[in-house]
């Protein structure tokens, strides 16, 4: 990663979105290079085939897990060693993962705090998400923490800067960004990157037009600011 990254993620609601391949080519031609997916919605054949076409496209390759159960998580972690993806963003069971990814390449950002539902909820205090977060960077293996911000309770421009400026390692703000301001705010609170992927599908983030294309670029001038 560079010093702020967007990175598009082919979701919609926490899952891989059926025509993500078209989707890849469209955020290629737009210059986006960090492109990401679940590990839900597709067989894994079609994500073996998304993450090649990625590669090929000259993008960095994200898969963020949204299991919330041990079993299914190490099912997911499995899958990205088998895909190569380059980045492995989120879950909540890093004493399993950890022993996974020894000798791979991927760097892993697992959800500090405590997450429910799906889609992923971060719950708890700002002051317990702060500890989880310093616990977690603590580790080796651990290169960042993919944080659900907007998606917690609470003073969110605060929680980002808290976790940021409480770990040395790099930030990247998920979940639920759409507008702007946000991206902004994520910016200045020390944050190395952030995720956007329903709000472009669905053509909310503001631009001249609902496509996506218009979507992408938008969201790109933002972070290049």
């Amino acid at each position: 990663m560079t010093n702020f990254d967007f990175i598009f993620m082919l979701t919609r609601n926490d899952r891989t979105v059926a025509d993500a391949g078209v989707h890849v080519e469209t955020a290629l031609q737009a210059g986006v290079r960090h492109i990401g997916f679940k590990d839900i919605g597709l067989p894994f054949e079609e994500l073996l085939g998304l993450a090649r076409q990625i590669r090929k496209g000259g993008a960095s390759t994200y898969l963020e897990v949204v299991s919330l159960d041990r079993d299914s998580e190490i099912r997911s972690v499995k899958a990205a060693v088998d895909l190569g993806v380059d980045y492995l963003l989120g879950g909540t069971h890093a004493d399993d993962v950890l022993p996974l990814l020894e000798g791979t390449r991927i760097r892993y950002y697992p959800f500090p705090g405590r997450i429910v539902g799906h889609p992923s909820i971060l719950e708890g205090s700002k002051e317990d998400i702060v500890a989880s977060a310093v616990e977690l960077a603590s580790r080796k293996g651990v290169a960042g923490l993919d944080l659900l911000a907007y998606r917690s309770k609470g003073d969110v421009p605060a929680l980002m800067e808290a976790v940021c400026h409480a770990i040395s390692k790099p930030v990247i703000v998920a979940g639920s960004v759409d507008r702007p301001e946000q991206i902004e705010t994520i910016r200045k609170r020390g944050a190395a990157g952030f995720t956007v992927g329903t709000s472009a599908l669905d053509g909310r983030f503001p631009a001249e037009s609902g496509d996506l294309t218009s979507q992408l670029k938008a969201i790109f001038a933002c972070a290049q600011i």
